[in-house]
């Protein structure tokens, strides 16, 4: 599934709920199915600034597609990054930089979030779009 038709089902998902209650629950749920994020890389190194809570974002590049992992103290951010690590993880970084994450705005979230939330949320990005555009630089130097 290309980064476009995964943002797209999470519109179309978020879209069956009137409600933000609703929609807040969906998107905690699905740090519930989240990945385990690696033994020993919850550290400063690993750790996103600018977020209300701890997050960790993790990447690396393998067969030319870049892998994310994600986790968080919080549970709305935790699922928060569960979907950033769904939509962006197993791409390429060109399709990465390619693909800004439109469906935050569709979807509604950015304006129902705490301007604090919020500035987390755009750390969160800015940080996937900086690996993304860090192992370009990796892949391009190997041509």
């Amino acid at each position: 599934m290309t980064i476009k038709e995964k943002q797209q089902q999470f519109i179309d998902d978020l879209a069956m709920f009137e409600d933000w209650d609703d929609k807040y629950q969906y998107i905690i749920d699905l740090a519930k199915d989240e990945e385990t994020f690696p033994e020993g890389e919850k550290n400063d190194k690993n750790k996103i600034t600018g977020c209300q809570s701890q997050v960790w974002f993790l990447a690396k590049l393998e067969d030319g597609k870049v892998h994310f992992w994600a986790d968080s103290d919080s549970v709305l951010v935790k699922g928060l990054t569960a979907m950033l690590v769904e939509v962006y993880s197993g791409h390429t970084p060109d399709e990465i930089i390619a693909n800004p994450p439109v469906f935050l705005d569709e979807i509604g979230l950015t304006s129902h979030l705490s301007p604090t939330r919020k500035n987390g949320l755009s750390s969160m990005v800015k940080q996937i779009q900086m690996y993304a555009v860090a192992f370009k630089s990796v892949l391009d130097g190997k041509k």
